[in-house]
């Protein structure tokens, strides 16, 4: 029988709020260290009393050295990891599951897609292309968010610029004056685009229906489909794949993902409730 390790002690060193009901949390650890982690990979983070969930890294070092991740309240863990405040402690296991291929993207235009808090597990891969810029061409940021509220990271996106093409869209401007970009899904900035097909790498996060549009439109644009990669979720529970609960078709997205190649998904994600 395979034994699940168990979770190392983190300390919160800083948490700081991204948006109303999102906040960045930075954990060291307390002794020893879990290895390094890759751009894309997850955690288990486990709140004491309440339980565990998976949350990609958002960062690989964060103001105190540690590990970033970015959570939103939207259940009884995650809203426990929201209430962190320094010197709190929790659980992390990892590092778990696929990082995104930049290996492969070298000396290729990368462009980076994202919806909502999609953006999270892609910022690690802006990091390291902008540490490396030489090493990448073109380097493409696309965000999409619900509003101008709930776009997190807004600061260090407006950092971006100038290193990297970025645009920012949002379903609706929200009540009153004082958005002046664009308004439409993220999709819609691909027609601004000025994309070299047959040298981009495309790394797209967001929620399911947003990533399948994306990765069919960008495939409709020249884009080979191996070329293009998507971040998935499943409801994953050991990490290590053996409970079954983060199947999609043949894959174990905790072992076989959750970055995967468009073309290995394209037709599962096709298949309602699969």
């Amino acid at each position: 029988m395979t034994t699940v390790a168990p979770p190392l002690p983190y300390q919160v060193a800083g948490t700081w709020a991204e948006t109303a009901d999102t906040r960045s949390i930075e954990l060291v650890p307390t002794g020893r260290a879990l290895p390094p982690f890759a751009p894309g990979q997850f955690a288990m983070i486990y709140a004491f009393g309440v339980g565990e969930v998976p949350v990609s890294v958002s960062a690989l070092r964060g103001p105190h050295g540690g590990l970033v991740y970015t959570v939103r309240a939207v259940g009884a863990v995650s809203a426990a990891l929201f209430r962190l405040r320094p010197a709190d402690t929790v659980g992390l296991r990892g590092p778990y599951g696929t990082g995104w291929d930049l290996a492969t993207a070298a000396g290729e235009d990368l462009l980076v897609i994202a919806g909502g808090i999609g953006l999270a597990p892609l910022r690690p891969v802006v990091h390291a292309v902008l540490a490396r810029r030489g090493g990448y061409g073109r380097l493409t940021v696309l965000v999409g968010a619900r509003t101008p509220a709930d776009l997190v990271y807004g600061n260090e996106i407006d950092d971006w610029r100038g290193p990297a093409s970025v645009a920012v869209t949002v379903d609706r401007p929200g009540p009153g004056p004082g958005w002046h970009g664009a308004v439409g899904v993220v999709t819609t900035l691909l027609d601004r685009l000025d994309l070299r097909p047959e040298r981009t790498r495309a790394l797209v996060c967001g929620p399911e229906v947003m990533m399948r549009h994306t990765a069919r439109d960008l495939v409709a644009r020249g884009v080979v489909p191996d070329r293009v990669q998507v971040s998935l979720e499943r409801n994953m529970r050991c990490a290590t794949g053996h409970c079954g609960h983060c199947q999609l078709g043949p894959l174990l997205l905790c072992r076989d993902g959750p970055v995967v190649a468009y073309d290995r998904v394209a037709d599962l994600l096709l298949v309602r409730e699969l």
